[in-house]
């Protein structure tokens, strides 16, 4: 393309077009992982807030369990918004969505 090379196709055009979909990606992704690792705690370990959710739960402590629940929901909103900024900073120029008028 106009002379450059592969490598400077990939690095000025590729990489940072694709930016705003990685990140809308890895928003939803890390939201996700909350939840899987909460899951698998539920079954499988013996200590982190899965565990304190079921423990919490079969001694009818739900005060306990619904702070647990809390815990996790806030940990994803933040990780949320935490690369919502890094997004925002990043891929600023990229407008997704119509343009309203």
């Amino acid at each position: 393309v106009l002379g450059a090379k592969r490598w400077d196709v990939l690095m000025k055009i590729g990489l940072p077009r694709s930016m705003p979909y990685f990140f809308a990606s890895l928003k939803v992704a890390i939201t996700l992982a909350f939840v899987g690792t909460t899951v698998s705690e539920m079954t499988a370990a013996n200590e982190g807030i899965g565990y304190l959710l079921i423990s919490a739960g079969s001694a009818m402590q739900m005060g306990l369990a619904f702070a647990g629940l809390m815990v996790v929901g806030a940990m994803a909103m933040v990780m949320y918004e935490l690369f919502s900024l890094i997004e925002k900073h990043t891929t600023g120029w990229a407008h997704r969505g119509s343009q309203g008028g």
